[in-house]
This record gives C-alpha cells, sequence and structure tokens, in this order.
C-alpha cells in the first residue's frame, strides 16, 4: 500500500465529518481499516530508531547498497576474536631476548688506556721504574667517518660496529710483540649512537644513551620523565628496524608481556588518542512513548580496554519496556583473513575489509558472559533493536492521536453546529 494513501485515508476518516451524529461511527471504521493497512503493508509509517532485528538479519536492505555479513556470537566466535588481538606488541617483536651488547658507533668518544708490565717498553719510559699499575691512557678520541679510532704503534683501528672487548683484543694483538705483555682497556667515554629516542605526550621528551644492563619501555618511558595524561587515553608505539607496533599503555601495565626489552637505535613515541563507540536504538536511561529521558551517542572508554557488556552499561542499558533482549547487535569491519576464521565468503565484500553485523542475545544469561569476553573496537557501534510488541504500541499511540485530533474536529463542528442552532432559535422571526 502506498504510504502517502494510507496516511490521507487516516484522516479523511477523522476529518470527513459531513454530519457528526451520522458520520462518528463511520469515521472510527475508517481508522481501523487505515491502521489495518498500515500495520500490514509495512510502508514505514511509523518513526524507527534504526533497522528491525528482522531486516539485519535478513539483509533486508538496499541491494544497491553495502553488502554485510552477520555473525552470531558463540564461544567459538569470540575465541577467534580474542586470538585476534591487535592491542600487542609481543606478537610483532618475537625476540625477547635482552638487548645485545652496545657496540661503537661513528661518532662516540672513545678512551684507550694501555697498561705494561715493566718499564722500558712502549709507552712506559725506563726511568719510570716497575710499578703495580704502568699505563698511559690516550687522549680521547671519536670514532671517525671511515669508524675507525687511531692507537700509536697500532695504527688505525677498526672500532665502528664492534664491542669494547673486539677493540682491546685487536689492539693488543697489533703492540704484543713490541710491547711488554700489554694489556688494553678501551671505554665509552660519550655515547653518540645506540641512542634510545622517546618523544611525544611525555614529561620530558628525549634522546638518552641505551644502559649497557638493558631496560624496558616503561623503564625508558620513566626517563623521560612519564605520560603526561591519563594512561586509558595514551597509546605507545614502538618503532625498530622499520617495524611498528602500537598498544595502549594498560597493555604495558596490565599485560607485562608486552613489556619488552628495548634495544639500541629504538624509538618509543606516546601519543593521546581517547577511544570511542557509537550507541543507538533501544538503550539509555530510559524512555516514554512521549520522549522521556534516553542516552544514546558517542562514548569515551575511558578506559585501556572495554568489554561489550561494560559498553552497553556505560551508555544506559537496555530499555525494559522497548527493547529486544535478544537482539542487540555490535558493528564493525573486520580484516578478511579473520572474516575466513569466522566462516565469511570474502569473495562477496569488496576490498580487504569485510563490514560485519555480530549478534548477541541477552534473553540467553550466557550472552553476558559472551558480552564480557568481547573487547570493543575504537569506533564500534553498538545497536540494539525495538521489540515488535514496542512497534505495535507506537501504532497505537499514532492512532490515538489521530483519533484523538479526528474527535476534536467533529466536537468542533458539533458545538458551531449547535450554536447556529441557537442563533437561529433566538432570532425574530
Amino acid at each position: 500500500m502506498d504510504e502517502r494513501a494510507a496516511v490521507h485515508s487516516i484522516y479523511s476518516a477523522a476529518y470527513g465529518v459531513e454530519g457528526v451524529h451520522m458520520r462518528s461511527i463511520r469515521s472510527l471504521g475508517g481508522l481501523a481499516v487505515a491502521g489495518a493497512a498500515l500495520l500490514t503493508a509495512g510502508c514505514g509509517y511509523l518513526s524507527e530508531a534504526g533497522p528491525s532485528s528482522f531486516e539485519i538479519r535478513n539483509h533486508a536492505a538496499d541491494p544497491q547498497g553495502l553488502p554485510y555479513a552477520v555473525v552470531k556470537l558463540t564461544p567459538e566466535v569470540v575465541h577467534i576474536l580474542a586470538e585476534d588481538n591487535p592491542k600487542s606488541i609481543a606478537s610483532a617483536f618475537r625476540d625477547s631476548r635482552p638487548p645485545p651488547t652496545i657496540k661503537f658507533g661513528i661518532g662516540d668518544v672513545v678512551t684507550v688506556s694501555v697498561f705494561e708490565a715493566a718499564a722500558g717498553g712502549l709507552f712506559i719510559p725506563i726511568e719510570a721504574g716497575v710499578r703495580p699499575g704502568n699505563f698511559v691512557q690516550l687522549p680521547n678520541q671519536p670514532v671517525d667517518t671511515n669508524g675507525n679510532i687511531s692507537v700509536p704503534y697500532a695504527g688505525a683501528v677498526r672500532a665502528n660496529g664492534r664491542t669494547p672487548v673486539e677493540v682491546q683484543d685487536d689492539i693488543v694483538a697489533r703492540i704484543k710483540n713490541r710491547a711488554i705483555e700489554p694489556q688494553v682497556i678501551v671505554a665509552l667515554a660519550t655515547q653518540n649512537t645506540s641512542l634510545i629516542s622517546v618523544l611525544g605526550e611525555v614529561n620530558t621528551p628525549n634522546r638518552f644513551p641505551a644502559q649497557p644492563a638493558g631496560e624496558h619501555i616503561l623503564d625508558a618511558i620513566t626517563r623521560a620523565g612519564g605520560i603526561k595524561d591519563q594512561g586509558y587515553d595514551s597509546w605507545v608505539m614502538l618503532e625498530r628496524h622499520g617495524v611498528r607496533a602500537t598498544v595502549p599503555f594498560g597493555a604495558l601495565v596490565y599485560e607485562p608481556a608486552n613489556n619488552i626489552w628495548i634495544w639500541p637505535n629504538d624509538v618509543v613515541y606516546v601519543y593521546k588518542e581517547p577511544q570511542t563507540y557509537l550507541a543507538f536504538g533501544a538503550m539509555g536511561g530510559g524512555t516514554t512513548f512521549t520522549g522521556a529521558f534516553q542516552t544514546q551517542g558517542q562514548f569515551n572508554f575511558n578506559a585501556w580496554r572495554l568489554s561489550l557488556a561494560e559498553a552497553l552499561a556505560n551508555a544506559g542499558g537496555l530499555i525494559d519496556i522497548q527493547a529486544d533482549a535478544g537482539s542487540v547487535f555490535l558493528y564493525r569491519g573486520e580484516p578478511c583473513p579473520l572474516a575466513q576464521r569466522l566462516g565469511i565468503d570474502c569473495s562477496k565484500y569488496p576490498g580487504p575489509v569485510v563490514p560485519v553485523i555480530f549478534s548477541v542475545s541477552f534473553r540467553d544469561p550466557a550472552g553476558y558472559f559472551l558480552g564480557t569476553k568481547v573487547q570493543m573496537h575504537n569506533k564500534d557501534v553498538i545497536f540494539a533493536a525495538n521489540a515488535p510488541s514496542y512497534e505495535v504500541a507506537k501504532f497505537n499511540v499514532n492512532i490515538q492521536t489521530v483519533i484523538a485530533t479526528g474527535n476534536d474536529a467533529a466536537v468542533a463542528v458539533s458545538n458551531g453546529v449547535i450554536a447556529r442552532n441557537l442563533l437561529s432559535a433566538g432570532s425574530p422571526k
């Protein structure tokens, strides 16, 4: 049935009062017929906050619109979603070993001390006598652009990419036939390479030398003065050798596996990005047919991690007189490899991301357990469908409004007729 024709039938029935006493029953009958036509036609006469559960599950959408997949939340689906956790640095950097030994680099300033067992050798004059600790300390020098340092009688010694012990052994090997039982100590005077950079939303952004004993990501952030704002809005990105991984700051604190060793030349970037989600439909603080208070819209996580059940509660929960507890939906785009693991045929969907609608029933007590295990993603959308009984009640309210409007018109006409009769009776003949 055409929507305009149906609405016209209602108003014609209400306002077509040619004779109130003769037409009232006919008007009510017309309203009933038009109302039945609206209910059976499904022509969208009633206002709605979103699609019905039937439309979502049966893909009753515009054929030219965006295709989507519907997946019911089950323990197996929840397990697959939990395995594909994007908030993990440990999975991106699987080498859990402590950082490698710090090596010299071009620009590092090096100090070299040469010891001899007796005077009269290469470095200790004979008049110095024999005493423990005969040594000479060479002037500090940087590793040059060729990666070398210069040591008397040893020449240019390769330092770049070597550890102090490796450089020491090389110098000893070069002078041992001329010096008296030489021993060499090579140390880092000023470390200009093997640095760690901590940038972004920290109190003291800086580049500082890596610790020889090693440190973890949180240690490096602490050396940079700690994060500026609340941890639940902060994200931490680690870059190493061109590989990047990002996690919420809370993942470093509450999941120690993510707080991995930091290596020389790593970059740690801290930034603030509040996570949000959208909630629509039959949820909020409460509502009535006349439009009482209801909470919907955009919400912040206010936590580093949020479950579906927590997100629903944060939006006010389901409305008792309106919501279909068996029809709560989570909208999200999932990468094709994960969608395939969920049993979705990706060939039906263009692009690498598949629009997926996860359905969960909170009529089932187990649905609440599943809701606590599904983690929300940034920009997710939750929609709670109306119960069919609520749609019927909305229609009844609309019908009562139309009938009341028609009755008002009928009363006005009747009062006009009465007034005219009174005036006619009181006028002089």
